[in-house]
């Protein structure tokens, strides 16, 4: 079926080829048609109080996010004009201040005191703009860019809004670079690992045409996070490379079972491949779809996309490729060369002699790793994560030096509570360390004014038909201790005297970031290692080499996270997140290929444990060494050329990953399956007869 498969793709290889290209057109209009977020908390479960309150808002109020607009230097009168040119920005719902409550000559000392100390210093004045979709929205966007162009060098816009402005606008300037990048850097990896000039052109050519159907395949998903489009070709480029490199080697070899005849060849060569790429992408995609199962939704996001990728990257291996390859076969042939790689025979005869002096060394690093991964900080501040040049960067700055404010919550109240009730509240919430003043309708207006004296058009503002707005200023940077701490307190307070009463804003939002990822990461990591034992398991039908394959890449996963803690550096919490799980499903086939090798020696070769170590270790080295810095390149580039530190973050790991990965299972395998040998042939189904 495989041979009869494979001669079909090879006699019509022209027509493989153009239909591959028309192919392009649609995945580029879908690739051009997908929505990017760049808002990363909204993949936060919609069961989560926070993020339901947001809806409430938008339903309620027609507001879903807000900013703080700094003015410095200016007149009352002036700042009034602003507001009103701010108030024309299309999406931008509303703008406080202070002439909602009270008009500009009355002077600012005779303010209440909350009031004048929330919104004005000695040499600035604070208004809120409040915008008529969520922060992750497109018009949102449009409107904080709006605001921008409106105050040009007269204020300064600050929030979660503003910072998801300026990541959109960074990411859409990097992402071509990405792709350059690690194009570069992987081609001279195969310049320097394959016989052939023009191999690596082939290749890339072929998996930039599963990219861009997998790119272009997302517009089913109707949207994907910036952080996915950002490495998801990379990884497919780093993962899928191998799939072409099976495939030309098993062609060579074919070549020379059937000279003369390269349509036969290949036609063996794609019925090979089929079987050995389609085994090889399981263990990968099964990795990927670990993700899924996270109730963070970037999970499901990255999850999908990578393991379609993977699937793209070899339905591409087995169709379009072979057809280039063959069309190319004589430019192939001469632009042939000696490798440059060294032979490994003396590397990998110190090793497997050495396998003692490793296991030990196994057995030592383990425990340290571990503690390291126990123990190492994870980093939720998104705001931390972009160049500090940046205009929402320079408004933060500004905010807490004018106004000493780091952070800002929105309190829900019903609004049918009692105002002596809300008054109790505001004064509880008051006391809380780090927070420097609550402002609803009481302290705009003073405390004493009557219900009915309230001005319409700010009780339009803040009070809907079920709640009241309040906003609460922290002194207490966001996914900070305190700041969780604190809000937390108030969620206590709150929820003390009316269950229907909320806290919404960045810091509650990444509180609950920081708790479900924290379930998550323990979640993911079982089920991957549980999928991919599993697969491990069937295919080997052993019950053994599933726990020594995935110990080994573990252990790199383990020093791979454990680094930034003896390093004394922070880890992003997506790259906590993802790369255990990345790492796992895109690193064990090195170790699968260089089992399934000393198997074959073992089994049906009879040759001793020792023997079929060595064969299997020399054979399988120059592929493994290859696949982990095709992986290291595609991967560090980015982490070179990014201004995002969460892209740098998974980038960075993934990259480094992947030489320790490497560098584990060409070390630690082999002593691992010479300690085990035996039994590994007692609980190996299939190696039984095996004499040891």
């Amino acid at each position: 079926m495989g041979v009869k498969y494979g001669r079909f793709i090879a006699k019509h290889r022209v027509l493989i080829i153009i239909i591959a290209i028309i192919l392009l057109i649609p995945a580029g209009i879908g690739y051009i048609s997908t929505r990017i977020n760049y808002d990363v908390l909204s993949y936060l479960p919609n069961s989560l109080e926070t993020v339901y309150g947001q809806d409430v808002m938008v339903d309620e109020f027609g507001m879903g996010a807000f900013s703080m607009v700094i003015v410095e230097g200016m007149e009352n009168k002036d700042v009034q004009k602003l507001k009103k040119e701010i108030e024309k920005v299309e999406h931008v719902k509303e703008v406080l201040w202070y002439d909602d409550a009270l008009d500009i000559t009355v002077p600012v000392e005779m303010l209440p005191e909350e009031l004048r100390n929330a919104l004005f210093t000695d040499n600035a004045t604070m208004m809120i703009a409040l915008f008529d979709k969520t922060t992750s929205d497109e018009t949102t966007m449009e409107a904080i860019q709006g605001i921008r162009d409106t105050v040009k060098d007269q204020a300064f816009v600050s929030g979660m809004a503003a910072i998801t402005t300026d990541i959109k606008a960074i990411a859409l300037h990097e992402m071509p670079i990405y792709v350059v990048v690690a194009v570069i850097l992987t081609l001279i990896i195969l310049l320097i690992t394959m016989d052939s000039f023009i191999t690596g052109f082939i290749f890339l050519g072929g998996i930039g045409f599963a990219v861009i159907y997998n790119m272009g395949s997302n517009v089913f998903m109707g949207q994907i996070s910036y952080l996915t489009q950002a490495i998801a070709a990379i990884l497919q480029l780093g993962v899928t490379m191998d799939y072409s490199i099976f495939l030309l080697e098993s062609y060579r070899e074919n070549k020379e079972k059937y000279p003369g005849d390269n349509q036969r060849a290949m036609a063996h060569a794609i019925s090979n491949t089929l079987i050995s790429v389609t085994c090889s992408s399981v263990t990968t995609i099964a990795g990927f779809l670990a993700l899924c199962f996270m109730t963070f939704g970037l999970g499901m996001d990255m999850g999908i996309v990578m393991a379609k990728g993977v699937v793209m990257g070899v339905l591409v291996c087995i169709t379009f490729l072979p057809a280039l390859v063959l069309c190319c076969d004589k430019a192939i042939e001469k632009t042939s060369h000696r490798s440059f790689l060294p032979s490994f025979k003396r590397t990998s005869k110190v090793i497997t002699k050495g396998w003692v002096v490793l296991f030990i060394l196994f057995l030592v690093v383990l425990p340290v790793a571990w503690y390291g991964n126990a123990n190492y900080h994870t980093a939720y501040g998104i705001a931390d994560s972009l160049p500090q040049d940046l205009d929402s960067a320079i408004a933060n700055h500004k905010l807490n030096d004018e106004f000493h404010m780091n952070n800002m919550h929105i309190l829900m109240l019903p609004s049918d509570m009692e105002a002596k009730t809300k008054k109790e509240i505001n004064s509880q919430i008051k006391k809380l360390d780090g927070v420097k003043w609550v402002l609803g309708i009481s302290s705009l207006v003073g405390e004493k004014l009557p219900d009915a004296m309230i001005p319409d058009r700010l009780r339009e503002k803040l009070v809907g038909k079920e709640h009241e707005i309040e906003f609460i200023c922290s002194n207490y940077r966001t996914s900070s201790d305190e700041v969780n701490k604190q809000v937390g307190e108030i969620n206590d307070i709150i929820k003390k005297v009316d269950e229907r009463a909320m806290i919404i804003g960045e810091a509650p939002l990444t509180k609950d970031l920081r708790e479900t990822t924290i379930v998550d990461i323990r979640n993911v990591n079982i089920i991957s290692i549980g999928f991919i034992f599993l697969i491990i398991l069937l295919t080997f039908r052993s019950i053994i080499l599933p726990v020594i394959l995935v110990a080994v890449i573990e252990l790199a996963i383990l020093i791979n996270m454990g680094i930034p803690f003896y390093m004394g550096t922070d880890v992003s919490f997506v790259a906590s997140i993802v790369i255990g799980t990345i790492q796992l499903g895109s690193t064990v086939d090195y170790a699968i290929l260089m089992t399934s090798r000393y198997r074959t020696e073992r089994l049906y070769r009879e040759k001793t444990k020792r023997e079929a170590i060595a064969i299997a270790h020399l054979t399988s080295f120059k592929s493994i060494l290859t696949s982990g810095l095709i992986m290291f390149a595609a991967t560090f580039g980015v982490s070179l050329v990014t201004n995002i530190d969460l892209i740098d973050a998974i980038c960075s790991m993934l990259a480094r990953g992947a030489l320790i990965s490497t560098a584990c299972v060409l070390l630690f395998l082999p002593a691992l399956l010479m300690v085990f040998d035996k039994i590994i042939c007692r609980l190996t189904w299939t190696m039984r007869r095996v004499k040891w």
